[in-house]
């Protein structure tokens, strides 16, 4: 003989359960998002110090720092002078260059940073604009000039 009546949840039971997993993440999902863009100032931060210490690397065999012509490419690329070819010991990264976190090129330039660096590598933050405050702060070694 067949049982009658069947195990299971009721449509309402279920409706219910959505509702409360609806509240939770409506609580709960706008503090966890705030902070995802604290991470990505975090994480620009850790990788221009990364790149950074590819640079000095760098620096130790040709003995001088990129030009602008010349970029971060150069952690990847031999450079075209003859006279600095032999000297260069790379590639300086494993992969190629990273994007910053909001997928686009650092920045570099063979100008002094205001923080006493010989260079200037740094992202424009989340706006993608020079200057900023929060997350869309300049992240790195900014050049003295501005």
């Amino acid at each position: 003989m067949k049982n009658l009546f069947q195990s299971g949840f009721t449509l309402l039971e279920m409706l219910v359960v959505l509702v409360i997993i609806g509240l939770v993440a409506g609580f709960v999902g706008p503090r966890l998002f705030g902070h995802v863009e604290g991470a990505k100032v975090d994480t620009a931060g850790t990788q221009v110090k990364m790149l950074k210490s590819s640079l000095s690397a760098m620096y130790l065999d040709l003995g001088r720092y990129p030009t602008d012509q010349e970029g971060l490419s150069l952690l990847n690329t031999s450079p075209a002078d003859e006279n600095t070819k032999s000297l260069w010991k790379g590639p300086y990264l494993e992969e190629s260059v990273p994007l910053d976190p909001w997928n686009r090129p650092y920045q570099y330039s063979a100008q002094a940073s205001n923080s006493g660096q010989p260079f200037s590598l740094y992202s424009f933050g989340a706006d993608g604009q020079p200057g900023g405050i929060g997350n869309n702060v300049d992240v790195g070694y900014v050049p003295s000039s501005r």
